[in-house]
């Protein structure tokens, strides 16, 4: 049997080797610019603050895979491998993944011949009146058939070698789109923790103003007992405290919906008390910052090569739309095997049979079914190219508007704290006056509210400044690629 084979096996490898209709994928070409600004920044060149971290932007210095580490907190790095773990989002994806790569190497499997073997043992009665197929013209006789069944459909234009790329391209992108949700989540999580902390902040914050205005009520009702001071100051103290200790619990009720968040981004239910808290003061704002090339942005960035493995599938799918419009070629064995009327006897001479048969279909009149296919899949092409390039764009510009932002952080903060400062010696030296009945209530009242706001605007600069540094790394691509395998 083997000089049957022989020639289907040499045709099907020469037919294999053969070129594949439709366009070969080639990324799309585009003169990238040197720098993401127009006006380079420097973080370094604003505050001298010896009070706060001073950020250096480091050029062509590669992210690491682990870049929340940079903020040097353990519990957000025990956190973030928790929620990599269990967030059910980043499970869905990968278990998807995984499907997809099944599809490919099931695909695969049309490069190769199917057989399929069977055995079917019978036992049949004639009809007197007919006479009977057997050899000893028995009305009642067993027959024992043993066959194999080998066809085989050379890839003579590439149908399946595209069909191959088309679906390895859907499994890159699942893989591309995992490492996206990666990151997103990585980045969600350090934000919400930043967030917590920020709202931490402000409620130490708040909390210490309803202090002080507690002590600053006491001392005017002290002098509105010795008549240094009106009921109208007493009453207008009142409602400053009263005002801020309203403020109280809509940032305790922020800050309870942000627990929930964290611990559902960590795959946790709201009633988990484990999950770590996170104040400011827990957290180091990473002093130098890699800052990878432009040119490399597009190689790094997860959904701008998903973008790219998206726009390879559409290409595959142009070559699989010309391919099905081209002759299909079937080649095989209908039928290889044995019968006998006795199970001892198959095999043996004489009881041998097979039948070797070919096809060749080629497509002739559908009404403009399979050209109109062709175009709508160019017409895929097309609109995945522009897709491409509008992802590298957004990509771009994530970069540049994290750098601005982390510029003007720069300033604000100097502002912020020069601001903060300044009310809260002017606050200390009303209070003095007013002990001494120097300057009235009302005047105190004023000071003490602009400290309130910069204290708290203070607080939610420091954020900002964390905030902008996780969508920084978020926006160079996190550097996923840099895991070890």
């Amino acid at each position: 049997m083997k000089n049957y084979f022989l020639p289907f096996a040499i045709a099907g490898m020469a037919i294999v080797s053969g070129c594949a209709v439709g366009p070969d994928y080639v990324r799309p070409t585009a003169t990238l610019p040197a720098t993401y600004l127009a006006s380079p920044t420097e973080l370094n060149s604003i505050s001298k603050d010896a009070s706060e971290p001073v950020q250096h932007l480091i050029m062509n210095r590669d992210i690491p895979s682990q870049w929340w580490e940079l903020f040097h907190s353990e519990a957000l790095n025990s956190l973030i491998q928790d929620s990599l773990k269990n967030n059910p989002s980043v499970l869905a994806a990968q278990a998807a993944l995984r499907g997809a790569q099944e599809n490919v190497a099931a695909q695969k499997g049309a490069y190769f011949p199917t057989v399929d073997a069977s055995f079917t043992p019978t036992r049949q009665r004639i009809p007197d009146a007919l006479s009977s197929p057997a050899g000893n013209n028995a009305s009642i006789y067993n027959l024992h058939t043993a066959q194999l069944n080998i066809s085989y459909a050379p890839d003579v234009f590439g149908l399946n070698r595209r069909q191959v790329e088309s679906l390895q391209a859907q499994s890159d992108t699942l893989q591309y789109q995992l490492q996206a949700s990666y990151l997103t989540l990585t980045a969600n999580v350090a934000n919400a923790a930043i967030q917590e902390a920020a709202l931490r902040g402000q409620l130490t914050a708040l909390n210490a103003i309803v202090v002080s205005q507690h002590s600053l009520l006491s001392m005017i009702e002290r002098q509105h007992m010795l008549g240094n001071a009106s009921e109208v100051d007493v009453a207008t103290q009142q409602a400053a405290l009263a005002a801020s200790e309203a403020n109280v619990p809509v940032i305790q009720k922020q800050l309870a919906l942000q627990r929930d968040l964290i611990k559902a981004l960590a795959g946790r239910f709201p009633n988990d008390n484990s999950t770590p808290q996170f104040e400011l003061s827990s957290l180091q704002l990473p002093t130098e910052i890699p800052l990878t090339l432009p040119s490399k942005l597009v190689e790094q960035r997860p959904d701008v090569l998903a973008a790219e493995a998206q726009l390879h599938a559409a290409s595959a799918a142009v070559g699989i739309a010309v391919a099905n419009r081209l002759p299909n070629i079937n080649l095989g064995v209908n039928a290889i095997g044995s019968s006998a009327y006795q199970l001892s006897d198959l095999f043996k001479s004489g009881t041998l049979f097979w039948n070797l048969a070919g096809s060749i279909t080629q497509p002739i009149f559908d009404g403009g079914t399979l050209k109109h296919r062709q175009g709508a899949a160019q017409a895929a092409y097309e609109a995945a190219e522009a897709q491409y390039r509008a992802t590298v764009l957004s990509a771009f510009q994530n970069v540049a508007d994290s750098l601005q932002a982390l510029e003007s952080d720069t300033v604000a903060l100097q502002a912020a704290k020069k601001s903060q400062q300044a009310a809260v010696k002017l606050l200390s030296i009303m209070q003095r006056q007013l002990a001494l009945g120097d300057v009235s209530q009302l005047n105190v009242l004023t000071v003490e509210q602009n400290a309130q706001q910069a204290q708290l605007a203070l607080v939610q600069v420091q954020a900002n400044r964390y905030a902008d540094t996780v969508a920084l790394f978020q926006a160079l691509g996190g550097g996923w690629w840099n895991k070890q395998k």
